[in-house]
């Protein structure tokens, strides 16, 4: 019985003396889905803006007729 709880223990004990090693792992990226990326994203800002500019003039539009 003192052999599996020796065994448990340093099993327990080495994961955290163990320094960790650095694994140098390469990074691939595809070009194509970063440029796919940056269309949709020049596509969301060119919505935005006009959602924005139609929203502005309708609120100075509305404001316009209230005052006058």
């Amino acid at each position: 019985m003192k052999n599996i709880n020796l065994s448990v223990k340093e099993k327990l004990i080495a994961k955290y003396l163990v320094k960790d090693q650095p694994e140098y792992k390469t990074k691939s990226t595809n070009i194509n889905v970063l440029l796919n990326r940056i269309q949709l994203n020049k596509k969301n800002e060119s919505r935005k803006k006009i959602f924005f500019s139609a929203v502005a003039s309708t609120g100075l539009l509305l404001f316009g007729f209230i005052i006058f």
